[in-house]
């Protein structure tokens, strides 16, 4: 049987511009490397996601390290043009489609929010995305990464 590979693009408009500092983040631990912020704002976003997901009775999102991948590099591809876009976006899934038997494969951006949290609720705010959000998949990613102005970029990637 032949299976139909089928594609979701969603698109992130600009709600919030703010920006942090470079080289470190203040948590409640104290003072975090940049790189490892980013990690920690990863972790926060999906488990806000994956909260919200459980609260209307579908199932929490497990983390895929392949998908990691992908969002990373389509982090550093925005970073490099300086704007938010779905660019090759069809050879990310692609891409999941082949090495994980993913069926269906969608992606949401976002650009300056500063948590997790901005993140999420710009995502809720958007018919789309929250739609993604709430879509009947298996897996995800998160990537968060920031530019030379210390502006952040966010790439989820979903996939089944």
């Amino acid at each position: 049987m032949k299976m139909r590979l089928r594609y979701t693009i969603m698109v992130c408009f600009v709600v919030l511009a703010t920006s942090c500092t470079k080289e470190t983040y203040v948590g409640e631990t104290g003072i975090v490397p940049e790189a490892e912020n980013d990690r920690i704002v990863e972790q926060e976003l999906l488990s806000v996601i994956n909260d919200h997901r459980l609260a209307l009775g579908y199932n929490a999102l497990d983390y895929s390290s392949e998908a990691q991948k992908y969002a990373d590099q389509h982090n550093d591809y925005m970073i490099s043009k300086g704007s938010l876009s779905h660019d090759n976006f069809s050879s990310r899934a692609s891409s999941l489609s082949s090495e994980l038997n993913a069926e269906f494969v969608a992606e949401n951006v976002a650009k300056d929010y500063t948590n997790a949290t901005e993140a999420f609720e710009g995502w809720l705010q958007s018919s789309n995305h929250k739609k993604t959000m709430e879509g009947e998949f298996t897996h995800t990613a998160v990537s968060v990464k920031k530019d030379a102005s210390g502006n952040y970029y966010f790439t989820q990637l979903f996939f089944r």
